[in-house]
């Protein structure tokens, strides 16, 4: 293995992530064993007696919504039918919107009001904070003992406040969290892979921590908070876009206790947008890392923490992590392939490779599903054969999240936006809320191709072994990408209040015709990168293949066949290292390198075999030819990166934008159009 040169450095940047994904992943399975072993979490779900009505506390349900119409009216509905006493109920619809919700909700409101419900529509002055600051505004007002939280898209059962209150006789407990529910799992392959999960992380992460000495986490909703422990912690503050989990971790090191129910269940509708989705995990990954850099240290150096918590804590927080280096080996293994680079030794290491990656991936989590689903774990299977080309693909979008966070930008907090879909086959794409064409598809696209190249340099590099390392994240980038682009809206504008929210809107023959026009033009640039990678690349890779032969030859005639072979795959002129070009790299130069190994092998081809000049000349010529397959590796990676790479790679990128600019233009100006045309003439 060569200690020096581009390969040496990229193949330690590919070991290190990978050891550090690997260490997350052992992780989980640690996780998996104890959440089947948490007798405590058992004990408390199991023992827990109901609550007499006589000695049921005052609980605030805070509803925050923003631009919700779809689903508001549903979530009222639910709050307003829990089987709990009305004098000691109290309603907060938390309203930060600005369409037509705002009077559907006052609508619904007054309806309740009337109705004898202690219920209110809140509204502030402005959105700052977005959902922490509605909750910490609603906190002003909130009369309950308890602090019971739903978002727009959950649907809570009847029972569900006699069921939580009863887990709070304990003094200490701060937040009971359930287990969410999915009223749309099997609407797509998306909302399964969703769903599957988030039924993962429920299921074994927080059923694991739930009443141990592992912090739990508070997911947002669908749970209930000891007003005490809210204030204690320090409120709903607006540092993060996971205010959530922030308080979560600020209680807890409080000395505040969590529960997680799995045995009771909060349904709720799945985002069935792809960039609802992609904006979702966002948020989610984001929001993590700034919990991270916020109350790290802390947790570190808090003296009643202990060890291992603080080592899940840490996980915990910078889980999100894995998506860059992942993407990192996903960049770098083609190039060491393409270099010829011996990244194991032994020839049945990608074996092994490929074992341990079914071994830790898929094969483990089919273990952990078949454990926790038992009966139902086919179904979940499936789910998660969803799952691993889902979760592939946005580790871009994931990604970009963790260097925002990083960078220390600030973002607004982007709600999930739901359409009421709860059945297949109920369509959603001419509503309001559908979210535009975003510029991370574009990464998403690159790094589908470039996928696609990373397969066939393997195949073509002997490493066919190595290929579905390469394909699964490949083919997660083109289902992200592909589902990104047909879920998108180009240009689409807010309707104006007057007309009817489900106004469909009339495609034109080159807006039905954008989607398969794209889907064509990646099939070309694919074709051409391929085209691009047989003329360029793989001529290099074949003479380093018969350098490689060169080296074991046992005559100079064998060598001289090998070398003049090797001589008419490499340019007779040029560098490819063109910002800082170097002799090695100097393809003239490797051409005059390789005429001396045949002029040397042709007068030695005169001597007599065997003898001590005979024998040094061809150690010479072995180890020139050694040194000139080192060469050619190190010139491989800077074809990649040539300018007219680059060049083509921009203009490919600025076609696709051009096209979208183009398709956003002509949108909005149909939009204009209808809009001033009077209505008697759009009939």
């Amino acid at each position: 293995m060569v200690l020096y040169g581009p390969g040496t450095f990229l193949y330690v940047i590919f070991l290190i992530a990978a050891w550090i994904t690997t260490m997350y992943a052992l992780n989980f399975y640690y996780l998996a064993y104890q959440s089947r072993r948490n007798r405590t979490h058992d004990k408390v779900v199991r023992e827990v007696a109901d609550m007499p009505t006589g000695a049921l506390p005052a609980v605030t349900v805070q509803i925050p919504l923003y631009n919700e119409k779809y689903v508001a009216r549903r979530v009222i509905d639910a709050v307003c039918k829990l089987d709990y006493p009305k004098d000691r109920l109290q309603v907060q619809v938390l309203d930060d919107s600005d369409d037509d919700t705002v009077d559907l909700i006052r609508s619904i409101v007054d309806e309740y009001r009337f109705r004898g419900f202690d219920i209110v529509q809140l509204r502030r002055a402005d959105r700052s904070g977005y959902k922490a600051g509605a909750l910490k505004a609603g906190m002003g007002s909130a009369t309950g003992e308890f602090i019971a939280i739903f978002d727009a898209d959950f649907i809570p059962p009847a029972n569900f406040l006699k069921r939580l209150v009863r887990h709070f006789d304990d003094p200490k407990m701060g937040f009971v969290q359930c287990k969410w529910g999915h009223i749309n799992e099997d609407y797509s392959s998306m909302t399964q892979a969703e769903a599957v999960s988030l039924d993962i992380h429920f299921l074994v992460e927080q059923k694991a921590k739930s009443m141990s000495h592992i912090f739990l986490n508070f997911n947002g909703t669908a749970g209930i908070w000891r007003a005490a422990c809210i204030n204690d912690a320090g409120g709903w503050q607006t540092t993060t876009l996971v205010e959530d989990m922030d308080l979560s971790y600020r209680a807890q090191m409080k000395g505040w206790k969590c529960l997680f129910l799995d045995d009771f269940v909060v349904d709720a509708e799945l985002p069935v947008q792809m960039n609802a989705a992609k904006r979702q995990q966002f948020r989610w990954a984001k929001g993590s890392i700034q919990v991270a850099l916020k109350l790290m240290l802390d947790v570190m150096l808090h003296r009643k923490v202990r060890a291992d918590s603080k080592l899940q804590s840490f996980i915990h927080m910078t889980r999100h992590i894995v998506n860059p280096l992942v993407l990192a080996q996903f960049l770098i293994f083609p190039m060491l392939l393409a270099m010829d680079f011996k990244l194991y030794e032994g020839q049945l290491a990608p074996l092994a490779v490929l074992g341990m990656y079914v071994a830790l991936g898929p094969g483990g989590y089919l273990v952990v599903i078949n454990k926790v689903w038992k009966r139902d774990w086919k179904h979940k299977g499936m789910q998660f054969f969803f799952l691993n080309f889902f979760a592939a693909g946005m580790a871009i979008n994931n990604t970009i999240a963790v260097f925002d966070a990083v960078l220390g930008r600030k973002n607004e907090f982007l709600r999930t936006p739901k359409f009421g879909i709860t059945s297949r086959g109920e369509e959603w794409r001419n509503k309001e809320y559908v979210l535009p064409f975003t510029k991370t598809t574009l990464l998403e696209v690159f790094f589908a191709i470039y996928g696609v190249i990373g397969i066939f340099v393997a195949i073509f590099s002997n490493n066919v072994l190595y290929t579905p390392l390469i394909a699964i994240p490949t083919i997660g980038f083109i289902y992200v990408a592909y589902m990104s682009i047909a879920h998108s809206q180009f240009g689409k504008k807010k309707a104006p209040r007057r007309a009817a929210p489900d106004t469909p809107v009339q495609k034109t023959a080159g807006q039905k015709l954008l989607l398969p026009g794209v889907l064509a033009f990646l099939v070309i640039g694919a074709a051409v990168a391929y085209y691009g990678y047989y003329v360029s690349i793989y001529p290099l890779q074949e003479a380093s293949g018969l350098l490689a032969r060169a080296q074991s030859a046992q005559t100079p005639q064998q060598l001289e066949e090998y070398v003049r072979l090797a001589q008419l795959s490499v340019p007779a002129e040029g560098n490819p290292v063109w910002l800082f070009p170097t002799v090695r790299t100097d393809f003239a130069v490797l051409q005059a390198q390789m005429d001396g190994i045949l002029a040397r092998a042709a007068a030695i081809s005169l001597s007599e075999p065997h003898n001590e000049e005979y024998n040094t000349a061809m150690l010479d010529m072995h180890a020139a030819s050694l040194a000139l397959q080192e060469n050619l590796h190190e010139a491989v990676p800077y074809i990649y990166v040539s300018p007219t790479n680059i060049a083509m790679g921009g203009a490919w990128v600025a076609v696709i934008m051009a096209v979208f600019a183009v398709m956003r233009h002509a949108r909005t100006r149909q939009q204009r159009a209808a809009a001033t045309t009077p209505p008697a003439l759009q009939s």
